[in-house]
């Protein structure tokens, strides 16, 4: 892996790279994944978009699920590979970070800008209204509507629903809308068989368009919703580095390529790049005349 580390130094230390991640930079903070070493075995068809719009029985099964799972989410904090990334864009050297992630924790590591490809499981949107609300005001209501609601957690899964018994989802009460009444409520992510915003994917694909390098996280990259970014960088001639433990469906992309677990490897990549930069001591990437 020294090769490896080296080559990624490299082009690092460079500047000018936008980050990509994935659902394995969070597992580290107690969020699995789906596909990776730690990868949920699921027992559920993940939610569409076309099921919870359509069918009370099946929003009221995404509720409930979720629900329970939001308050495992909440407690998350930002790992060592959250905080390395915030560390080199601090430096100048990771100009922007896209993430498919829906956790928030890359702003919580202090990373900015950060543009959530899939939005963020602490707002909640009204699909009549549009009223934007948190997460933890319409936790506090569907506590209030569900005072006797028991269950116990078997799995959390990446988007924020657990596993739960059909008896107990039977038990559970879900909310409307508390600005317009009637409303029905979504958490601000985007689900299987809805579209990302064109807007948010036009300025991704600027971003990696105006990029030195894009350097991929924790991504199997297995829907095109984030390896469009990669096929489009290596359509520009855009170096991309992908750092994953197991295969991606963008290693034929990729310059570099780094198997190995982000926790340990994105700080050891900062300490090399960035040095003393944080304290005022000039990044290598200057120091190089890169």
């Amino acid at each position: 892996m020294t090769e490896s580390l080296d080559a990624l130094t490299s082009l690092v230390a460079g500047g000018g790279v936008v980050v990509l991640s994935g659902a394995g930079l969070s597992t580290e903070s107690g969020i699995p994944d789906y596909r990776g070493p730690s990868g949920v075995a699921r027992r559920h068809t993940p939610m569409t978009f076309q099921a919870f719009t359509r069918d009370p029985l099946a929003r009221r099964r995404y509720w409930a699920r979720s629900h329970l799972g939001w308050r495992l989410i909440a407690r998350a904090e930002p790992n060592a590979g959250h905080r390395a990334v915030a560390r080199l864009q601090r430096a100048g050297l990771v100009d922007a970070v896209i993430t498919q992630n829906v956790d928030g924790l890359h702003s919580a590591a202090g990373s900015a800008p950060v543009v959530e490809l899939h939005g963020r499981l602490d707002e909640v949107t009204c699909l009549d209204c549009g009223n934007l609300t948190s997460r933890e005001e319409l936790d506090r209501r569907m506590r209030e509507a569900n005072p006797d609601f028991v269950a116990r957690v078997a799995a959390v899964n990446p988007d924020g629903d657990v596993d739960l018994p059909d008896e107990q989802v039977a038990a559970f009460r879900p909310v409307d809308c508390g600005i317009c009444g009637t409303g029905m409520l979504k958490p601000d992510v985007v689900f299987f068989g809805e579209t990302v915003p064109p807007q948010r994917v036009a300025r991704c694909f600027a971003l990696v368009e105006q990029a030195r390098a894009l350097l991929v996280l924790g991504s199997s990259l297995t829907v095109m919703s984030g390896r469009r970014f990669v096929i489009r960088a290596g359509k520009c001639g855009i170096p991309v580095a992908i750092v994953n433990q197991g295969p991606t469906r963008g290693d034929g992309y990729a310059t570099v390529r780094v198997d190995a677990p982000l926790g340990e490897l994105l700080p050891a990549l900062a300490d090399r790049v960035v040095g003393d930069a944080d304290a005022g001591v000039t990044p290598l990437a200057t120091a190089a005349g890169v």
